[in-house]
Parts: structure tokens; C-alpha cells; sequence
């Protein structure tokens, strides 16, 4: 009898200690402002060497995020549900939408956000891990990202550390997220970039 009772209370324990996708959402989506740096490496087979671009980023779970490029150029984006803005000497200017780019930036919104109902819809999910080191696989399901990708590689804990875009022809980019913190709010520099 107690040799059932342990059994019975071990498969409770490893079944509420399963991390699931629905505990990610919740735990990415928690913060309400993330600020941090990334150091994006761009993986072309044409060339030997990565291009490697540096910068700040800003995302609020209200408002988008803001993509602050330092390295080799400076360049600042604002992306949210409007679609992809650039900076210029004239302000914020909405880009085109085009398709395949306007996907990509929805899918990165939908995973920094924990936007995994967005994420499934366009994606098979597997999760590996629990909540402070796990690693989330997506393949595409949609032909449009097919033609895109391979696959997605996020690996985070608290928040999103890395993420790994393979593409069909071979080239790949890696974003490495750095010093990322949730315990400062906006600025009123930033609400006024994401209010433009």
C-alpha cells in the first residue's frame, strides 16, 4: 500500500512540475517592459564571416517593440500590430508590408511576447525544459514560411535568451538577447516613440 501511495504521489509531483506551452505564454507575457541589448549574427553561405549587428531593444507588452540598431549602422525600428516603422530625419515612417518580412516581424513580436495561440497557429510548438531553462522548437506549418524556414530555435529562461532562425537556403541567423531586465518602465522618451 505505501509503495502505491509513493508512486501515486511521484506522478502527481512529475505531472504539476510538467512545463507546458501555456506556462511559457504566461511567463513571457508576465513583464510589462523588457529593456536589454542584442548582438545579431547573420550567417550567409556566401560569406566566411557573419555580419554581426549590435544594438538596444525595448518591448512593451501594450505598445510593440522598439529595435535600436548601434552597429555597423545606427537605425531605429518600431515594430507593433501598424506593421514596421523607421526612423528618420522626419520622424517615424511606416515601411511597406511586405508579406514575408511582415510575417517575420509578427512571429518575433508573437515569440518575445509568449504569444504561443499566435505562434500554433502557424507553427507545430515543442517545448523542451521547464521555466527557468527551456527550449522551444517551431517548424512551420504555414507554405509561406516554408519557403521561409527550416526552423525556429528559442532557448530562454525567465525571458528569451537566443533565438535561431535556420532558412531553406542555408543561411541562418542567430540573436543573442543580453542584460535583459523587467524592472524599469518605459521612459518618456520611449512611450513618445511608440505614441508617434
Amino acid at each position: 500500500m505505501k509503495l502505491i501511495t509513493f508512486l501515486g504521489a511521484l506522478l502527481l509531483s512529475l505531472q504539476a512540475q510538467a512545463f507546458d506551452l501555456q506556462q511559457l505564454s504566461d511567463q513571457l507575457a508576465k513583464p510589462s517592459v523588457i529593456h536589454g541589448s542584442f548582438i545579431q549574427e547573420k550567417h550567409l553561405r556566401a560569406l566566411p564571416q557573419p555580419l554581426v549587428s549590435k544594438g538596444t531593444f525595448v518591448l512593451a507588452k501594450d505598445h510593440g517593440l522598439l529595435w535600436l540598431l548601434k552597429t555597423p549602422l545606427q537605425q531605429d525600428y518600431r515594430i507593433s500590430a501598424q506593421g514596421i516603422a523607421r526612423r528618420d530625419a522626419n520622424g517615424w515612417q511606416l515601411l511597406p508590408n511586405k508579406s514575408a518580412g511582415a510575417e517575420q516581424n509578427r512571429l518575433f513580436l508573437a515569440v518575445l511576447q509568449g504569444d504561443s495561440s499566435g505562434l500554433q497557429r502557424d507553427f507545430e510548438l515543442q517545448l523542451q525544459g521547464e521555466a527557468q531553462q527551456w527550449k522551444l522548437t517551431l517548424i512551420p506549418r504555414s507554405l509561406l514560411l516554408k519557403q521561409v524556414f527550416t526552423q525556429i530555435n528559442i532557448d530562454g529562461g525567465e525571458l528569451v535568451h537566443t533565438i535561431e532562425l535556420l532558412e531553406t537556403q542555408g543561411d541562418s541567423t542567430l540573436l543573442r538577447m543580453q542584460d535583459s531586465t523587467a524592472s524599469q518602465p518605459l521612459s518618456d522618451a520611449e512611450q513618445h516613440d511608440f505614441a508617434q
